[in-house]
C-alpha cells in the first residue's frame, strides 16, 4: 500500500508565486437598483450585509436565518426558482463553509445570492419545503462536503457510493484519491485478496499507457485480459456499434446545397 502523505495543511501553504497570475477580485457595488433596494429593505435586519457584484445582488446572512430569508425572498420579492445551492471549503483558512443559495426572480429577471457561513461540524436547515430544487442539491452538498441539512427527507450520498470514505470536494482531499480509492473498486470486484495481483487503480487522467492490459480499453488494439503484448500486437480495425437510430459504421455524407 502507498504511503499516506497527510495534506491538512494545504491551504496553509502559499499558493501563489510569480509565476502565477491572481485574478483580481470581483468590483463591489452598492445597492441602487429599486428592485435590489427593495430587497434589502423586505430583509430588514435578516441582511447583514448586501451588496451587488456583476448585476446581481448579495446578501449575507446568519446561518440560522435562512429559512426566514429564503422564505421572504421567495413569498414577497418573488424569487420563485432557486437555480444553485453548494458550499465552499475554508476550513484552514478560516475554519468555516461558506454556503450560498442562487435564486431567480424570473418576472423582473433579477439574480440574488444568499451567502451564510457555518463551522465544521455545524449543520443548515433544508430549504426543501420551500424549494423542491434543493433535494437533490443538499445530498450533493452532503456527499461532497459532509455538510448535514437538518430535515432533509432523504439525506444520504448522492454521486458517491454509500460505504465511501471522505468527501471529494474537501480541499484537504487529495485530487487523484487516497489510498481507500486507489482500492475501492478492486476490493469490491475481486476482493482484498487480490491485491498483490491486480495493483492499485490508476487515478491520473493525463495517464494513459496503451501497453496496460489490465486497465484500459485499448482502442484499436484490444487483447483479451492479462495478455503478453512483450512481442507486440496487431491493429485492428475500430467498429462501431449500430442502432436503430444511428449507423456509425455508414461512411456516406451528404453536404447540403445551401443552408436550411
Amino acid at each position: 500500500m502507498r504511503k499516506y502523505v497527510p495534506k491538512d495543511n494545504v491551504q496553509g501553504k502559499s499558493y501563489y508565486t510569480d509565476r502565477f497570475w491572481v485574478a483580481p477580485r470581483v468590483p463591489r457595488e452598492e445597492v441602487s437598483d429599486a428592485h435590489f433596494t427593495g430587497v434589502v429593505a423586505t430583509l430588514g435586519a435578516l441582511a447583514k450585509e448586501a451588496h451587488v457584484e456583476l448585476g446581481q445582488l448579495i446578501v449575507h446572512i446568519d446561518a440560522r436565518d435562512n429559512i426566514a430569508v429564503i422564505k421572504a425572498l421567495k413569498e414577497v420579492c418573488g424569487y420563485t426558482q432557486c437555480s444553485e445551492q453548494s458550499a465552499v471549503d475554508y476550513l484552514a483558512k478560516d475554519g468555516e463553509f461558506e454556503l450560498f443559495y442562487q435564486l431567480l426572480n424570473v418576472n423582473e429577471a433579477k439574480r440574488t445570492r444568499v451567502v451564510c457561513r457555518i463551522k465544521k461540524g455545524e449543520a443548515i436547515e433544508s430549504i426543501v419545503p420551500l424549494f423542491n430544487s434543493a433535494n437533490f442539491a443538499e445530498r450533493e452538498m452532503f456527499d461532497m462536503f459532509g455538510i448535514k441539512v437538518n430535515n432533509h427527507p432523504f439525506l444520504k450520498r448522492i454521486l458517491m457510493p454509500d460505504d465511501w470514505e471522505g468527501h471529494p470536494l474537501l480541499k484537504t482531499y487529495p485530487l487523484h484519491g487516497d489510498e481507500f480509492a486507489s482500492w475501492y473498486e478492486v476490493d469490491k470486484i475481486f476482493g482484498k485478496e487480490y491485491r498483490d495481483i491486480i495493483g492499485p487503480e490508476n487515478r491520473d487522467p493525463a495517464k494513459v499507457d496503451r501497453h496496460d492490459t489490465k486497465r484500459f480499453a485499448r482502442i484499436g488494439y484490444e487483447v483479451p485480459f492479462g495478455t503478453d503484448i512483450s512481442e507486440g500486437e496487431t491493429q485492428k480495425e475500430i467498429e462501431y456499434s449500430e442502432t436503430l437510430l444511428v449507423n456509425y459504421n455508414k461512411k456516406e455524407s451528404k453536404t447540403l446545397d445551401k443552408r436550411r
